[in-house]
């Protein structure tokens, strides 16, 4: 194993002797590729993001509106005896509930997925740096292949010319 192969899997550290940032988003990306399951989150998250899901779709929308108009034709017909006689106050009591608790719930989801929004664009930025110092790297070997071969064609254009002059003094 060369010095450069050693150096590229030693894994790097901050001064302090932990592993970088960096470090850890790489290890991430490897289990990724290899198949790995990422952490399950905790169970509150994942109620949160049940209730956003459920709450933030077209079914629950027709469900609960469907709901709210039979309740309000049930208590029209009913009249003064309905047990929800407009304007309806148990029913606006009920949505309140429903409110108070489902805005959190959902403003839960939504900072969680900032989270791993945020976590993901790191790691994309760290993959984009990484590249770059890459692609710079082989920028310079293939620039230094250049220039080895300049200068190989550069010693054999001499020695032909070298060669020629020789010939050329032969026939003088």
């Amino acid at each position: 194993m060369t010095s450069h192969a050693a150096h590229h899997h030693a894994p790097p550290h901050d001064p302090s002797g932990r592993p970088t940032h960096l470090r850890r988003t790489i290890a991430r990306a490897r289990q990724r590729r290899r198949g790995g399951q990422p952490e399950l989150p905790p169970l509150p998250d994942r109620l949160a993001d049940a209730v956003a899901a459920t709450v933030g779709s077209w079914r629950f929308i027709t469900v609960q509106s469907s709901l709210l108009l039979g309740w309000i034709a049930a208590n029209a017909v009913f009249g003064a005896n309905a047990w929800d006689p407009y304007p309806f106050i148990l029913l606006n009591l009920m949505l309140s509930f429903q409110a108070a608790y489902t805005a959190p719930i959902i403003m839960m989801s939504q900072n969680r997925q900032a989270d791993v929004d945020r976590d993901r664009a790191v790691a994309d930025y760290q993959v984009n740096l990484r590249s770059e110092a890459e692609i710079a790297l082989l920028h310079e070997k293939l620039d230094l292949m250049r220039e080895r071969q300049l200068v190989e064609m550069t010693e054999m254009l001499k020695h032909a010319l070298a060669r020629i002059e020789k010939l050329e003094e032969g026939r003088a």
